[in-house]
């Protein structure tokens, strides 16, 4: 990630990738702003360069065209072993839930709790549809 970064700032974008994840039977980049068409065409370029990489497996870039906001109240922000709810625990749980499963993570899930003398945590979680 800090080699397209560079290699972004090295041709004097803004643009800045904050995380690579694989999504939807492919790879999913997330940045710091919406890239236009010639950035993604950077961003490709980039990725038939990595060795190892299979060119004939990168067909082309696109941006999402679908996002979803869901927020969950009501779960203990201190869990019964007495360590606080992670990202992690909430990814894992919802990877579980057949709800979820046409769902990918756009984000980590923000975990805030209710108040401070509350033992309820909110939960914010960002996602793309696999049905654009």
């Amino acid at each position: 990630m800090e080699d397209i970064n560079n290699l972004l700032r090295n041709i004097k974008l803004t643009l800045r990738v904050e995380f690579i994840y694989p999504c939807l039977g492919g790879i999913s980049i997330n940045t710091n702003n919406i890239p236009n068409p010639s950035d993604l065409t950077v961003m490709e370029h980039y990725l038939k360069l990595i060795e190892g990489a299979k060119n004939n497996e990168i067909l082309a870039s696109c941006l999402p065209q679908s996002k979803l906001y869901l927020k969950i109240t009501g779960i203990l922000y201190i869990q019964p072993s007495r360590e606080k709810l992670t990202s992690e625990d909430i990814t894992s749980f919802i990877g579980h839930l057949e709800l979820f499963e046409s769902i990918c993570l756009a984000a980590k899930p923000r975990i805030i709790e209710a108040s401070p003398k509350s033992d309820i945590a909110i939960i914010w979680y960002m996602g793309l549809s696999k049905w654009f």
